[in-house]
């Protein structure tokens, strides 16, 4: 296993990268209110345990996310306060749906001969991603949004074939030594763009200070897992999402 202060220092930087302009603070926890596609933008992060009673909390973040309208929904992680929040919330007769791992690599080493990366603005970038991805015009719009304004830098980058062809995509955010990858998105799936991408990413960073690093990936994405397993990523930890609502899309 890795150091847990590393999965620690990923968690928090994570948070930090995925700042939206629209959050609030409601006795001890993050709520997140984008009407973006990135459920880690539009959801409660209960980062502290305060005075409220655990039902009067809920009730006040309900009427938040009613009046943005979106869905209430709260990311468990193993730091959630209190300490019990997820056997509460179960009992409450929330669901749990969209498990993700946030995998660690403790020792980047850059790639000696790293692929040509084209640097895309945040508008273009997230015009890209969300052409690949199928995402409304509100969402594409959202995540622009988060990525211009976000407290760290966000670098996004398209990977281009000979003819000029979009290949991949994907998204670093370079925090000290630490960097974070994001949206990698292959235009052609298993054909090794993906992993090329990430190789340059992880180079790109290297150069700006990057020792180390992260990403989170669907626990259920067990080809995602592989790709990042053979660039030297290994599991840190497994966060969820619970909601009273269905499954968020």
């Amino acid at each position: 296993m890795p150091d847990p202060t590393l999965a620690l220092r990923a968690e928090q930087a994570g948070l930090d990268a995925s700042a939206p302009p629209q959050q609030a603070d409601i006795d001890g926890w993050l709520i997140r209110l984008s009407p973006g596609k990135a459920k880690r933008s539009r959801c409660i992060n209960a980062l502290r345990a305060g005075s409220l009673p655990l039902d009067e909390l809920l009730a006040r973040c309900r009427q938040a996310y009613d009046a943005a309208g979106l869905p209430l929904a709260v990311r468990v992680t193993p730091w959630s306060q209190p300490v019990d929040l997820d056997a509460r919330l179960a009992a409450k007769g929330w669901g749990a749906f969209d498990a993700a791992d946030v995998m660690v690599m403790e020792s980047l080493r850059p790639d000696p001969a790293p692929a040509t990366l084209r640097l895309l603005d945040a508008a273009a970038y997230a015009a890209t991603v969300g052409a690949l991805r199928g995402s409304s015009p509100t969402a594409i719009a959202a995540h622009a949004e988060r990525i211009a304004h976000a407290p760290v830098r966000y670098q996004g980058f398209a990977l281009d074939g000979p003819d000029g062809g979009l290949l991949a995509c994907g998204q670093m955010v370079v925090d000290g030594d630490l960097v974070g990858l994001y949206d990698i998105v292959s235009a052609a799936p298993r054909q090794g763009h993906g992993e090329r991408l990430c190789r340059a990413l992880l180079s790109a960073a290297h150069a700006q200070g990057a020792r180390q690093a992260y990403l989170q990936v669907g626990s259920d994405n067990a080809v995602a897992q592989r790709l990042y397993a053979r660039l030297g990523f290994v599991f840190a930890y497994r966060y969820h999402y619970r909601s009273p609502e269905r499954e968020l899309t």
